[in-house]
């Protein structure tokens, strides 16, 4: 298989197809892989959730586009056992509030010679898309739905 211009404009057309504005290639050749590999394209509006994975770090490459990636850590605003809770508010109420900070900022775009990073294992992080892009992700261990 090649990875070349008429896969990534396919990649485009699909994702503009997609009500969450993203398409995935998966580049696993069978289920018994030990890691994760895809190509994903990502339009400008793409939501990405702010995630982590726990278990292993993720290798983000941007083969054309521009995007930033971003870092964030997790601050806990409160959790059951904890006292301080807003006025009015059961410990019933809430298990856990968080928020996320932003700590770092990473900036893709292979035009400007800046063209992957490496997510720490563990690191809240999301993408937010500047222009149409594709990333190759690649991450440790077999899939899990």
């Amino acid at each position: 298989m090649e990875i070349n211009k008429q896969l990534l404009e396919t990649l485009f057309a699909e994702a503009t197809e997609n009500p969450c504005l993203n398409q995935n290639f998966d580049l696993c050749t069978s289920s018994a892989d030990m890691s994760q590999r895809m190509l994903n394209a990502l339009l400008p509006g793409t939501k990405v959730s702010i995630h982590r994975h726990e278990d292993t770090t993720e290798t983000v490459i941007c083969l054309c586009g521009k995007l930033d990636e971003v870092i964030y850590e997790e601050v806990i605003l409160y959790e059951n056992g904890m006292s301080g809770f807003p006025h009015g508010m059961d410990v019933q109420d809430v298990s856990r509030k968080v928020e996320y900070r932003e700590i770092q900022r990473i900036h893709l775009c292979p035009a400007e010679a800046r063209y992957g990073c490496q997510i720490p294992k563990g690191a809240w992080h999301t993408v937010e898309v500047i222009e149409p892009s594709v990333i190759f992700e690649a991450k440790d261990g077999a899939y899990k739905s």
